[in-house]
């Protein structure tokens, strides 16, 4: 099908700019991070951190100690009320009162704020509003900051409660500076309540345009309200009359949070005078539901916030704190954050590590223009070693199209090796050669394939497949979409032997996506079915005793399909990895976007994600079907 249509496709491709994914939060985010901070008393008084995977059951990371030592980022030598955030450039803010209450409840005059790359090295400047700003002489206490990307202005903005003389609490805002280290200016009041009444406590969750302020009503009556508004900044608030706690204790410190792909909200609290909290959820920020029953907690929190994490975020503050021991264990597919399609995987004799070099994927019709590669030592830790070639950069054929790349790794002096890249570039295939596995490569020039074999109707030339034979030493390249084909390389590794081009597609359900291996005197040639949009995409295999055929297709010869009931769709495009040394082999492959890419159409085809499988064969060399999963692999020792 792809073949099919993709010279429309291709069209639109060139038409308009690539469209990337909209969402500002990351694709992978599959876990949870609670901070908070725990009691009255000054050691009670610093950050914590919590974790959960799935936004109900929370573990204590440091044995439930602090991670942050007051005593170094604060003037009164305690903190509360942590608010930590992601930034849509990636970065982690965090906020938190500078205060201890042992010295009184009116007796702070300021806020800490502090900025993180990694969540586990953070820098802190305190902002000591008396101090600062002029007309603050009668200030008596600033509470509970926390931080929002405003859109309109671009930029991020602080809100806390001040109280000056015997009026009430206020809500205030000010922009911070540019390396969030202090503020741009004087606090101005963000919300006032009509009543007049006190409010603390304020909490901005953002849905479809909409900004809800949830916060603690002081005076009378208390709880939890939520005012609503289009602009931070317009003065203009909806200010609902209810109150929110499913509780008629004392509450504060409401913390609200979006699940992992859902549409849940979840408003949690904190219910102070009983020491422990209470879970409500929503769909639409109005109505919600106690939740308490289904929530577990290890530690026990004061006014805190959650925030969603990646699985590389997770295992970094695992590292450095410890696994909880009742912690679940972590999912270990998809491998990489984002979305990226057709991985090849390398084993690298120079380096002694892995390398994925997988087409980068999350554009619209497929029309990525760079690669990338990214290394690890045990199959279940990526790091991106960033881009290794941009079409129309360092390729000057071809601009567009950057698809399904592979590689090897060629010895060419004892102990020197080079490496030869070969990509997809505007329906031709290329090549490039490096000293290095993570590069820098140099294109050849022009392509080593850029038209069909000769008699050959119709199909693309695409997907190529590079493979050195054991017994003859010989380096073969494969291709092709709706059709496979395969030539042996010159000895430059840049030029194929044009008289030996031949066609060996193995059956008519044949694809796209070649790969071939060897195995016990057996030569293994793979593919994919189906279209890479469709959920039924799968990988089958025929087998030979010649890397050329003739190709025996065994009765059941499935590699790897869907699992609709763990909901994984369109598995296909792989890879396959031998460890050196052992008979011990993985799959590596692509699927829709769990567990949204069901429902997304042909989207689905190209917001993909790549995972790891073990690949297991039968005592008569037939392969085992593999079954997708999202657990993967165990680290490699």
């Amino acid at each position: 099908m792809k073949k099919i249509i993709f010279s429309i496709l291709s069209l639109i491709a060139l038409s308009k700019p690539a469209v990337a994914q909209t969402d500002s939060r990351p694709k992978d985010e599959v876990a949870y991070l609670f901070a908070y901070f725990t009691g009255n008393n000054v050691e009670e008084e610093a950050v914590r951190f919590g974790v959960s995977l799935d936004g109900y059951h929370y573990y204590a990371l440091n044995g439930n100690n602090p991670v942050i030592d007051s005593k170094k980022i604060s003037s009164t030598g305690g903190v509360r009320d942590p608010h930590i955030m992601r930034g849509p450039d990636g970065v982690f803010r965090m906020v938190v009162t500078d205060m201890t209450s042992s010295k009184g409840w009116d007796s702070n005059r300021a806020m800490v704020l502090l900025k993180s790359p990694d969540l586990v090295n953070w820098t802190s400047s305190v902002v000591n509003i008396q101090n600062l700003y002029p007309g603050n002489e009668d200030l008596k206490r600033v509470w509970a900051p926390q931080t929002v990307y405003d859109k309109a202005a671009n930029k991020y903005m602080v809100y806390f409660s001040m109280q000056h003389g015997n009026g009430p609490d206020i809500i205030y805002y000010a922009y911070a500076n540019a390396s969030f280290t202090g503020l741009e200016s004087a606090p101005k009041v963000l919300f006032k309540p009509k009543s007049g009444r006190a409010c603390i406590d304020g909490d901005i969750v953002e849905k479809d345009g909409i900004y809800h302020l949830f916060y603690k009503t002081e005076g009378g009556t208390n709880g939890i309200k939520v005012a609503t508004t289009k602009s931070l900044t317009s003065g203009n608030w909806t200010e609902k009359d209810e109150y929110l706690q499913q509780t008629t204790e004392s509450v504060e410190g409401a913390g609200g949070f979006k699940l992992n792909s859902s549409e849940t909200f979840i408003l949690m609290y904190d219910v102070y005078m009983k020491g422990k909290y209470q879970f409500t959820k929503s769909t639409d920020l109005e109505h919600f539901s106690l939740i308490d029953s289904e929530i577990s907690m290890d530690f026990n929190p004061r006014h805190g916030t959650v925030m969603p994490i990646t699985r590389t975020e997770l295992k970094r503050l695992l590292t450095k704190w410890g696994t909880p021991a009742n912690l679940p264990q972590v999912n270990n597919n998809p491998v990489l954050e984002g979305y990226y399609a057709d991985p090849e995987i390398l084993y690298s004799n120079k380096t002694k590590k892995y390398y994925l070099y997988p087409t980068s994927d999350g554009f619209d019709g497929w029309s990525g223009t760079y690669f990338k590669v990214f290394s690890s030592s045990n199959l279940t830790d990526w790091k991106d070693e960033g881009k290794i070639i941009t079409l129309g950069k360092e390729v000057s054929w071809a601009n567009r199209n950057a698809w399904a790349p592979c590689i090897i790794e060629k010895e060419v002096k004892k102990g020197k090796y080079k490496y030869y890249y070969y990509f997809t570039a505007a329906q031709k295939i290329g090549v490039a050669v490096s000293d290095s596995p993570t590069g820098p490569f140099k294109d050849s020039g022009k392509p080593i394939v850029a038209t069909r074999p000769a008699g050959q109707q119709g199909g693309q030339e695409i997907d190529p497949d590079v493979f050195r034979d054991p017994v003859s030493g010989k380096f073969y390249l494969y291709w092709g979409n709706g059709y496979c084909a395969v030539a042996e390389l010159n000895a430059d590794m840049v030029t194929i032997k044009p008289e030996t081009v031949k066609v060996i597609t193995p059956t008519k359900n044949y694809n796209e996506g070649t790969y071939v291996f060897y195995r016990k005197g057996t030569y293994y040639l793979t593919w994919s079915e189906n279209d890479t949009r469709s959920p039924d995409y799968q990988v089958h295999y025929a087998t030979s005793r010649s890397p050329l055929g003739p190709w025996a297709l065994p009765a059941d010869n499935l590699v790897i399909s869907k699992d609709a009931n763990a909901g994984i769709y369109g598995t296909g495009h792989h890879s396959v990895l031998q460890i050196p040394g052992k008979d011990e082999w993985y799959i590596v492959y692509h699927r829709f976007p769990y567990p949204k890419g069901i429902t997304m159409g042909d989207a689905a085809g190209f917001h993909r994600e790549v995972c790891i499988d073990k690949l297991e064969f039968n005592a008569d060399g037939s392969i085992k079907p593999t079954v997708p999963t999202h657990k993967g692999i165990a680290p490699l020792k």
